[in-house]
């Protein structure tokens, strides 16, 4: 009977993908590269066309050496790195290595299901030269960088630094942005909230400063703030607009790696490395009780939002099941991928989406589950209807002067039932108010504030120098006064 050999990266994925195979296969594992440009030197010959130079990575040649022994007993040698750039280099250093001959040897698979790699082998297909090229491209262009710019820190800062590609230029973007925020210069501004009681409800009505009639109007200064408040004094007030609607908010899409890297650290406060690491550990395989070993996600390592039709179809059954038909969406929530994006794997998403996170809880650590949690919510929610809002809408004028606000009441849950984030939890608190236009209105209170315009933060989302943003410094005082005997208690808050 024939011998087939696979060759993986991690032997955590060796164990997993060995149960799949049988005993005509056998898996190991090359711990990732095991080739790389010498440590002592540049390792690359800038006058031959950038011919790189690569050696056997230090510690591995016993593991080499057990390698080769597999290969002379195999008739087939698969290899199964992993479905990336980096994973396609591997597979072919070790082609080169261990001088395997490459037609029809290359397996990928984005997820760790017996289905998934079963139908590989079925599909192997020669090594991706194009990908191969564009890893030592990159590989190139670290070490020509990193080993220019380098020294360079060793001399100036502190011996030991390394400088890349990725550093040097980041470093250049936080030098520009640093020098933005020092140039900047800060604008004054006020807003104004009035305070209504409302006879036909018990809650006040709190409304913002909009501006003069239909034009909008910002408070530049003090000035134009005690003339607007002087104009307002014993001003009547009332109702002049009521607009009711429906609003829907979109269900997410589903993680690919930077979201998924982002919602972590916001949600469950992990580290990128903690993050990616879990999800390593999650898609080569864990054991399940009842069911063995399982790849519990797919491939972690993606910028597509893409979801196969299997899966798509399977998770649209199980929240008909589960959720009732009224919560499936109506169609894919993908959104196309730009042109910049290879799409080459699928988003990250379960396995398996009847393994719901309590099934698998007892077979996980605690941050383990926390972060499949994650996953298999935000999938689950990207194929359900949006969330849906009644809205209403205020304007009140008073001496030609205009007041809005706004409240909002959630009506269908929608994916909200299975996904929801800080923000939305906040928002579903907005009340909506039960007004009509002949609502007789009381001005109880004026509450102006000062801010001052912001410049954009150092890193993160950058909005640029027209940022608005308030102001921390703590306010110094607090004025007070009433309009006559019957008039509103106005305050004020300075810097």
């Amino acid at each position: 009977m024939s011998k087939n050999l696979v060759i993986v990266e991690s032997p955590a994925k060796a164990k997993t993908i060995k149960k799949f195979l049988g005993n005509n296969y056998e898996v190991i594992a090359s711990n990732g590269h095991v080739r790389d440009l010498p440590k002592s030197q540049l390792g690359i010959d800038i006058e031959n066309d950038f011919e790189p130079k690569y050696i056997t990575i230090r510690g591995k040649g016993d593991l080499l050496a057990k390698i080769r022994k597999e290969v002379k007993k195999a008739d087939k040698v698969y290899l199964a790195t992993d479905p990336d750039r980096e994973g396609e280099a591997i597979s072919w250093h070790l082609s080169k290595t261990l001088k395997l001959e490459t037609n029809n040897s290359r397996i990928t698979f984005n997820e760790i299901t017996k289905n998934a790699v079963k139908s590989s082998i079925k599909q192997a297909r020669d090594i991706d030269m194009n990908l191969v090229d564009s890893q030592q491209t990159r590989r190139i262009l670290d070490r020509m960088v990193g080993y220019s710019i380098s020294p360079l820190l060793w001399d100036k800062v502190k011996r030991g630094l390394s400088a890349g590609r990725v550093q040097s230029v980041a470093l250049r973007i936080i030098c520009d942005r640093e020098e933005e925020i020092n140039a900047f210069v800060p604008e004054e501004y006020w807003n104004l909230e009035g305070v209504f009681d409302v006879k036909e409800d018990k809650n006040p009505l709190v409304a913002k400063f909009a501006g003069y009639g239909s034009e909008k109007l910002t408070i530049h200064s003090e000035a134009e703030l005690n003339e607007i408040l002087k104009n307002l004094e014993n001003a009547e007030f009332k109702i002049t607009e009521i607009k009711r609607g429906e609003r829907q908010k979109k269900s997410p899409l589903p993680f690919i790696t930077s979201t998924l890297q982002q919602e972590a650290a916001k949600n469950l406060n992990f580290s990128t490395s903690k993050t990616m690491r879990l999800a390593q550990q999650l898609y080569e395989g864990v054991d399940v009780e009842k069911h063995g070993t399982v790849g519990l996600i797919t491939y972690l390592r993606t910028d597509s939002v893409r979801i196969s039709k299997e899966a798509d179809t399977a998770a649209r059954g199980f929240i008909a099941e589960n959720y009732g038909a009224d919560f499936v969406a109506d169609k894919e929530n993908d959104r196309e991928n730009g042109k910049k994006i290879q799409d080459a794997h699928e988003a990250i998403r379960p396995t398996y989406v009847e393994f719901t996170p309590v099934i698998v809880k007892n077979s996980l650590s605690r941050d383990q589950f926390r972060l499949y949690q994650l996953i298999w919510k935000r999938f689950i929610a990207s194929r359900m209807q949006p969330a849906k809002y009644e809205t209403i809408s205020v304007k009140i004028d008073g001496n030609g002067y205009r007041f809005t606000t706004s409240g909002s009441k959630l009506i269908f849950e929608g994916y909200m039932s299975v996904y929801t984030t800080e923000e939305e939890e906040k928002q579903n608190n907005a009340m909506l108010k039960n007004l009509t236009e002949d609502a007789k209105l009381t001005l109880t209170a004026l509450n102006p504030s000062q801010h001052f315009t912001q410049p954009g933060p150092l890193h993160g989302g950058y909005p640029g120098k027209n940022f608005r943003g308030t102001w921390n410094r703590k306010t110094q005082y607090v004025r007070s006064y009433h309009n006559n005997d019957s008039g509103p208690q106005i305050r004020g808050k300075g810097k």
